[in-house]
């Protein structure tokens, strides 16, 4: 037998699943080196919300893509069968829900085994996963800066080689921006591709969806191929592919591509570094024979975020008000996070005439978007508008904030991610740039309805031409 770590170290899940498949490595084996990688590691990161090392060695045996390769469930709207799911928060206790969230349960019969849960931020709205039940995830490249949010535990597992890829969801650029934060790869799929069920019909009014964050671009399409298809009753559904994911990455050559590339963020600055990084990843395109013209955003943002808000707000109070229903007693203040108490003081109790005025002002957004992107086959923005950011920069401690103070707090760093969760194309992340401090920035490209495709084509272009998965932060999971 090969040596386990050295072949973690070196492989993405695809391979790790081969050599799984060719009898190279044994899936216990796998398991057990897996959790020692997170044993490792997470003192320093805490990425963990759970520990699952008995229910994944007791796991029944299931033949799949994926047979045998270990990762991690995010703590967040995915109940995972008889694990504990706090969403983040302090108000859910001990709840262990009996059922597994439609994803998990697709990726639990492609043969992947539940070695964790990783950690949130309440509710999953901050960019940073801090709160009150688990306190910060840091990041590999500096324990002093933030591993991005929400799916924060999941990036910083991934990017610290503990697993090559893991579970996450978005509703407003929570792949995204944690990917970027830690110098790996997060793509959004379009509305409607991944299912939300069976406890949710639609998340924030259709903004939010599952997928995962990884090391390499054909394990993102090889998951996706996965979970992807609408669930029996689902509210939405994008476009069926004719051929998988996996599968047209080396098989359908990628066509020159027109792509727009927005440099400023609308009322907040970008910092230096962002800049570079978005007109490095423009640079790496236009080798690639790729034709980058540089346009001005055509959204207002401002407009954009009062409306979303106005549909978050709503969702969140009935979440809250659910959750007192199902335990018996009301949630009380005390028991949520500054920022969820603002959410629901301020648009908690917003007029159903009012949010019927944002679900069609949504809508009406993403036709709009729809229609630039027929001039264009794909857009460029950043990630991000600056280095992750320091533990406790982007992390609210006091409900005396107003919403529009923690709308600048949280989408001046990241402006462009949420709209996308609103127009409902899929969106990506990519690994290409690291400031002068060591700290990644991902530059963000986003695509046509349904046009998964050839965002996976273009990252593996990238990914090729500048591979990242050789670029390894200090805090990792590597026994080299």
């Amino acid at each position: 037998m090969k040596d386990i770590h050295k072949l973690m170290d070196e492989c993405d899940a695809t391979a790790l699943a081969g050599l799984i498949k060719q009898g190279e490595v044994k899936k216990t084996e796998l398991l057990e080196a897996s959790i020692e990688r997170l044993e490792k590691v997470n003192p320093a990161l805490n990425a963990v919300a759970e520990e699952l090392y008995q229910s994944a060695r007791d796991a029944e045996p299931t033949s799949g893509v994926f047979e045998g390769i270990p990762t991690l469930v995010k703590d967040l709207f995915a109940p995972v069968k008889e694990a504990r799911m706090t969403n983040g928060s302090i108000a859910l206790g001990e709840a262990r829900p009996q059922l597994d969230d439609s994803v998990v349960s697709r990726l639990r019969e492609s043969g992947i085994r539940f070695i964790g849960t990783s950690t949130a931020p309440e509710f999953g709205t901050s960019y940073t996963t801090e709160s009150t039940r688990f306190g910060a995830t840091h990041n590999p490249w500096h324990l002093q800066h933030s591993a991005g949010g929400s799916s924060g535990g999941a990036a910083a597992i991934v990017a610290s080689r503990v697993v090559p890829f893991a579970h996450g969801n978005d509703g407003g650029g929570s792949l995204r921006v944690p990917a970027s934060c830690c110098g790996v790869f997060g793509l959004k799929p379009s509305r409607g591709r991944v299912p939300s069920g069976p406890l949710v019909g639609e998340g924030w009014g259709g903004m939010g969806t599952a997928h995962a964050i990884t090391l390499s671009v054909r394990d993102s399409a090889a998951l996706l191929d996965i979970v992807s298809g609408a669930d029996l009753g689902a509210p939405y559904a994008s476009p069926t592919d004719n051929k998988p994911f996996a599968a047209s990455l080396n098989d359908d050559p990628l066509k020159p591509l027109r792509i727009a590339l927005i440099e400023d963020a609308g009322p907040w600055p970008v910092s230096p570094a962002a800049l570079d990084s978005v007109r490095h990843a423009a640079k790496l395109c236009n080798t690639l024979g790729h034709h980058v013209e540089v346009v001005k955003f055509p959204v207002d943002l401002l407009s954009f975020f009062e409306a979303a808000f106005n549909i978050i707000g709503p969702n969140t109070k009935s979440y809250v008000d659910m959750l007192g229903d199902m335990r018996g007693a009301p949630v009380q203040n005390e028991e949520l996070e500054p920022a969820t108490r603002i959410i629901v003081r301020e648009k908690g109790t917003i007029s159903a005439v009012q949010y019927v005025r944002s679900i069609e002002q949504i809508h009406a957004l993403g036709r709009q978007m729809a229609a630039f992107l027929q001039k264009f086959d794909l857009l460029l923005t950043p990630t991000v508008v600056r280095e992750p950011p320091q533990i406790g920069e982007l992390h609210v401690l006091d409900e005396s904030m107003s919403l529009e103070q923690f709308i600048e707090l949280s989408h001046s760093y990241s402006p462009y991610t949420a709209v996308f969760n609103g127009t409902g194309q899929p969106a990506m992340s990519v690994p290409l740039y690291w400031s002068n401090n060591g700290l990644p920035i991902g530059s963000h490209f986003v695509g046509r309805f349904g046009d998964e495709a050839t965002l996976f084509k273009l990252a593996r272009q990238l990914e090729q031409l500048q591979p990242w998965n050789q670029r390894v932060p200090p805090v990792n999971a590597c026994m080299r």
